[in-house]
C-alpha cells in the first residue's frame, strides 16, 4: 500500500529535508566547533568531540552526494540560507553558554538533545527514502543515524563523569566551566 497521493510533492518535502539535514551538520560542526575550543579541562570530552565534528563533516558530504543525485528536483543542492543561518544559530548557541559558570554542564545538556534532534531528522530522512525509493539517500541517512546514536550514547555513557570534574574543580576553587 502506498502512502503517497502525489509523489512528486513527497520528493520535494525529502530533498527540502535533506537540505535541512545538511544545514543542521552545519550547525553542530559550528556548535562543537566553538565548545572545544574551550573544553581544556575535559581531554576525554575534547577529543570524542573532535570527532564527531569529523564525523558531521562526513555526513554533510553524504547529505550533499544525495542532493546531487536529485538535480533533476526543482529544489536540488544545499541550501547556502539554511546553512548560514544554521551555522549562526550554532556560533549564538555556543556564545550564550560560555559566560555560565557551569558551561560544560549546559553544553552537555543541549548537546544529549541536540544529538537526539538529530537522531530523529535522519529516522525521518530513512523513512522518506524508502517511501520514495532511494537507496542510496537511505544507506547514507542510516550511517549518520549510527554515529549521532554513537555520539548520543557516549554523552549518555560521560554525564556523570563530566559532573564530577566539575563539581571537583568548583570545590577546589578552580575555573569550573570549562
Amino acid at each position: 500500500m502506498s502512502y503517497l497521493a502525489n509523489r512528486d510533492e513527497s520528493l520535494l518535502v525529502y530533498v527540502d529535508g535533506l537540505q535541512n539535514a545538511h544545514a543542521m551538520e552545519t550547525q553542530a560542526i559550528e556548535l562543537l566547533s566553538r565548545q572545544v575550543e574551550r573544553l581544556e579541562h575535559y581531554p576525554d570530552m575534547e577529543a570524542r568531540m573532535r570527532q564527531h565534528i569529523a564525523e558531521s563533516e562526513a555526513q554533510r558530504a553524504r547529505l550533499e552526494d544525495v542532493l546531487r543525485s536529485h538535480s533533476e528536483g526543482a529544489k536540488s543542492g544545499t541550501s547556502t540560507i539554511k546553512d548560514a543561518i544554521l551555522g549562526l544559530g550554532g556560533n549564538i548557541a555556543a556564545a550564550i553558554h560560555a559566560p555560565a559558570t557551569d558551561e560544560v554542564l549546559k553544553n552537555t545538556l543541549a548537546n544529549f538533545a541536540f544529538e537526539h534532534f538529530e537522531i530523529a531528522a535522519y529516522k525521518t530522512l530513512i523513512t522518506m527514502a524508502d517511501a520514495l525509493g532511494d537507496p542510496h539517500g537511505k544507506a547514507a541517512a542510516e550511517a549518520c543515524l549510527a554515529e549521532e546514536e554513537a555520539m548520543a550514547e557516549w554523552i549518555d555513557q560521560h554525564i556523570a563523569q563530566t559532573t564530577l570534574i566539575f563539581l571537583n574543580r568548583t570545590d577546589a576553587g578552580i575555573v569550573a566551566s570549562h
